[in-house]
């Protein structure tokens, strides 16, 4: 049966908030995480994404408290990421209500430690999130960088991607730094590329503004699509975003009642 595409909001945060702006620059509040949560799931949203965006940065921990909250109020699954640098983060993150632990700079710092979270928890808890910009020094054109895009690694975004899938990640997210926060829409050519080494799910972030954005994520690889600010921001629904892709031909799932008519559209249950 063919999966159906999953709309992801994604909660960046920050002090227990929060927060959108462009490439990571002049965040501006967005609102309660619990909250925005709350509604997102009402409206149909496959999972969430919760990122401490200033974790790393700040030399801190990923805030537990507002994540336990968040989990007990949500009952999709909820990928968290932000300051994870070991086995003992994913373990305390699974413990207060994450299904799965998304990893960045502190793979790339030790990349020995994809193996040792996935041979633990097993690959399906481990997203590999990537914050890639275009760069002509690498041979795919994609650097991967770190601190929120502040700092740019030496490593190639697609070489990077099949080393941490080879060590056992179970996911990509993989987020355009040029895109993001533009509403120009997703960088497909960084998803065809990553979509054609990688034989796990693609999740494509960063640049949606339109309803229309979306569709030529999918056809161009990916297997969910993620966005923040469009739905922060009330532009759209995850329901209209799931009927934009239903009319495209895309498969997607939403909770029971009103739902698009096309005939490509798995209600829960199916």
């Amino acid at each position: 049966m063919t999966l159906a595409t999953r709309v992801i909001p994604c909660l960046d945060v920050t002090a227990g908030r929060v927060v959108k702006g462009v490439n990571f620059l002049n965040l501006r509040d967005a609102g309660d995480p619990v909250e925005l949560a709350a509604k997102y799931a009402e409206q149909g949203a496959d999972e969430l994404t919760f990122l401490d965006v200033t974790a790393t940065v700040d030399d801190r921990s990923t805030t537990y408290d507002v994540v336990q909250r968040t989990a007990e109020q949500v009952f999709i699954p909820l990928t968290v990421g932000g300051g994870v640098r070991g086995v003992e983060d994913v373990a305390r993150l699974l413990g207060v209500g994450a299904d799965k632990v998304g990893i960045n700079s502190g793979a790339i710092a030790r990349p020995g430690v994809i193996s040792e979270i996935a041979d633990r928890f097993g690959a399906q808890v481990l997203v590999l999130s990537l914050d890639v910009k275009r760069s002509a020094r690498m041979p795919s054109g994609f650097v991967v960088t770190t601190h929120g895009g502040k700092r740019e690694t030496d490593l190639d975004a697609l070489a990077w991607c099949a080393e941490a899938i080879e060590r056992g990640a179970g996911e990509l997210l993989v987020n355009s730094m040029d895109a993001d926060g533009t509403l120009a829409g997703f960088d497909l050519e960084l998803v065809r590329l990553v979509r054609d080494i990688s034989p796990v799910p693609v999740i494509a972030s960063g640049g949606a503004g339109k309803l229309e954005h979306f569709p030529p994520a999918v056809d161009a690889g990916a297997d969910a699509v993620l966005a923040a600010s469009v739905f922060h921001d009330g532009t759209f629904t995850v329901g209209e975003v799931k009927q934009a892709l239903a009319d495209a031909g895309h498969v997607v799932r939403l909770p029971g009642g009103s739902r698009p008519t096309a005939a490509a559209v798995l209600t829960e249950g199916d």
